[in-house]
Order: structure tokens, then sequence, then C-alpha cells
């Protein structure tokens, strides 16, 4: 096995395997001369760098490309792999609103280049260990601390991420079955309620989950994405954690427990370099806007 990259983010890890040091858009010159089996392409965002890829690695035997499921034309409704994917008027913007059609416009260099050699694996919110945000890890440790916690819009609502060591797994399968075709690799659909009290029942505490309606969020000016961790308001995306994954299922996709990856959450001690959780100041400020002072 051997790992491309600059070697800039934790170095230290993977210590038994051998190490190329380069940059994939402009140095791949640690690849000259060499050959290997299996590519998996884990970090990809602009097709003119994934073309510099699969050029310098045509002779590998198979290519298994990491995208998203956030390719598809269409979030308001749940997409199977065959659908319809976004298409990007410019692949050099680097706008998060270009994320999904930058990355379908790899897919299809990787797709061109491999064909029946290529495999797809689109994963939804991926957490886990070493996971530079806290969109997940915000919620074990939320109600950890205990309080009256801001839980968003129902409880009823859906979401869907998958543990990066489920996904890992299920990458490296399909490599080693040299397994071509393209998956959507997330999370089976939960509910935001089974998933808090997941939370509480793994930390033991006594926090109070006071539920402010969405629409009362949105009218306060919380940002539909990022405001809440796994909260998505945004019009046009009521199917993103809604995503089908009978292929992947078939395909050998297996999940830990729920609570293996809340625990996980817990003892990480990586630090985030994105805060994108809900800061105490402004839940506050909100509980006591929306919600009152009593329990709600």
């Amino acid at each position: 096995m051997t790992l491309f990259n600059r070697g800039r983010t934790n170095p230290e890890l993977f210590s038994t395997v051998e190490k190329l040091r380069g940059d994939r858009t402009a140095d791949l010159s640690a690849l000259r001369g060499r050959s290997w089996d299996v590519v998996i392409d884990v970090a990809a965002y602009f097709p003119r760098v994934v073309e510099l890829s699969v050029r310098q690695l045509a002779d590998a035997e198979h290519y298994v490309f990491v995208s998203s499921i956030s390719v598809y034309a269409d979030q308001s409704a749940p997409q199977f792999e065959d659908a319809e994917v976004a298409v990007a008027a410019d692949l050099d913007d680097t706008s998060d609103d270009s994320y999904g059609a930058r990355k379908a416009a790899c897919e299809s260099v990787v797709e061109t280049a491999f064909g029946e050699r290529a495999t797809i694996v689109r994963p939804g919110l991926i957490v886990g260990p070493h996971d530079p945000t806290d969109r997940f890890s915000y919620w074990p440790k939320r109600i950890a601390a205990g309080g009256r916690v801001l839980a968003p819009g129902d409880p009823g609502d859906p979401v869907q991420f998958i543990d990066v060591r489920d996904l890992g797994e299920f990458i490296v399968n399909v490599a080693e079955a040299r397994r071509a075709g393209v998956f959507n690799a997330t999370g089976r659909t939960l509910s935001l309620g089974e998933l808090l009290d997941a939370c509480c029942a793994a930390t033991g505490s006594d926090a109070e989950l006071v539920w402010v309606p969405t629409p009362e969020l949105l009218a306060a000016g919380l940002d539909p994405w990022m405001g809440v961790p796994l909260w998505i308001a945004a019009p046009g995306w009521e199917a993103a954690n809604r995503v089908p994954i009978d292929r992947a299922l078939d395909a050998g996709l297996t999940f830990r427990p729920l609570a293996d990856t809340i625990a996980a959450a817990l003892t990480d001690d990586t630090q985030p370099t994105t805060v994108m959780a809900l800061a105490p100041e402004r839940e506050s400020e909100l509980l006591r806007r929306l919600a009152g002072t009593s329990p709600r």
C-alpha cells in the first residue's frame, strides 16, 4: 500500500505504509515509473486535477473515485445512481454552490479514462474519527454538557450520515473485488429525534431537548445549512437525508452500531479546523427568543 499526498496534515498517521510526497495539482513526479493494482482517489474537486491523476495512473487495473451525493441535479426527491447529475457552468468555480457539479465532472473524467475499470462512490455526510469539523460530534458533546438544548425542526426530521470506518471498509471491499459502477454510500436514514435520544442514552445526560420549528429558526436568520449541525432546511434539498443506498447494501455496505459512532465523537480529540456548530451564546439567545424561559 502506498499513500500519495503533500504530507502536511497528520503525516504521522499510517506509519507502516509507504508514503510518497507531492502535490496532485502540479507535481506528480513521485508517481513516475511506478504502477499499482488499484487507485483510491479520496480528495479531488476539480476535473482538471483528476485528469492529471488518471493520465499518470492509466496503467492501474482499477480506479475508485470518492465523489458525493451532492452531484445530483435534483435534491428535492430521493435520487438513485442513474439520476441526472448537475452540470457546472464554470469548472474552475470555487464556490460551494458549484461543488456538486464539479464532483460530477470529476466522475466523468474517471469513467471516460477507465470505463468498466472505474468505481464511483458517492458518500453523504462522513463522520467519525479525525473529522476536522463538528457537523456530527456537536450533538454528542452538546448533549453531554446538559441543560436546555436547542433541537432544530421536528423530532421526525430525517438525518443521514456514514461513519468513516464503515465507508472505508466498503471502499476497500469494492476495490478488492474490482466492482465497477456507481454507488450511493451513506447511512440508513433515521430521525433527528432518534439520534438525539441515542446521544442522551450514550452520555447519561439529563439534557432537555427544546424543539424549535424550522420556520421559526429560518425567520430568526439561522443559516439553513450550517446554522445547526445536521439541520438541512434549504428549499430544494428536502431529500438530502433520504438517499437510496440499496445498490451499496447489495454490494456489501454494512454499518456499526450508532452507539459506536457516538462514542468515537466523544473520545476523539481532533481539534476542529472549521467551526460549524451553533455557538453557545447564539443558542441561548435563540432559546430565550423562540422558546421562552419555561420547558417546551
